[in-house]
């Protein structure tokens, strides 16, 4: 991988950007007064599976605008964006039970800490296969997987299953 300056810029830009726009979405479900149509995309209460929506779909976003800016120059930034976005989702959970595993309890810093480093992750996936080519296998695979993550977020905000992720913590 090449050092450049364009890719690394729009990185920088979205970590900040999902940073932001992630947080203000921890609260955009109460600040609607509880609409239905936007729990879809944002918490609706504090399990762990609902604050996968912070990372997931404003990483999303900002991959499809990424890739309409950059898709000429970098032709797995579609791809490696789906990849970033899947990848630091789902190191939310896997971070935030590794560490309350080890330590026995959650706190609030290291729950923040924890978003703020997968979303760092997601982008680190994406800035590093943005040049990359991917088989057809590999993108209908990646294509599938967020299609899956999208209506599984869906489906399971107001009928989640009784397991640990979708419990309040």
């Amino acid at each position: 991988m090449r050092y450049n300056q364009k890719l690394l810029s729009h990185t920088i830009v979205g970590v900040i950007l999902v940073s932001i726009l992630g947080t203000l979405l921890h609260f955009a479900y109460d600040w609607s007064g509880q609409n239905p149509i936007v729990g879809l995309f944002t918490p609706v209460n504090e399990s762990t599976w609902e604050h996968m929506k912070l990372l997931f779909f404003p990483m999303l976003l900002y991959v499809i605008f990424e890739y309409y800016s950059l898709k000429t120059e970098f032709p797995g930034i579609l791809w490696s964006g789906f990849a970033g976005v899947l990848t630091g989702t789902f190191a939310i959970p896997v971070l935030f039970y590794t560490y309350t595993g080890i330590i026995g309890k959650n706190y609030t810093f290291a729950d923040i800490s924890v978003y703020y480093i997968s979303v760092i992750i997601g982008f680190c996936i994406n800035y590093f296969g943005a040049e990359k080519e991917f088989s057809k296998a590999c993108k209908i695979l990646i294509t599938l997987l967020m299609v899956l993550m999208t209506v599984a977020f869906i489906v399971f905000t107001y009928n989640p299953p009784n397991i640990g992720i979708f419990l309040e913590p």
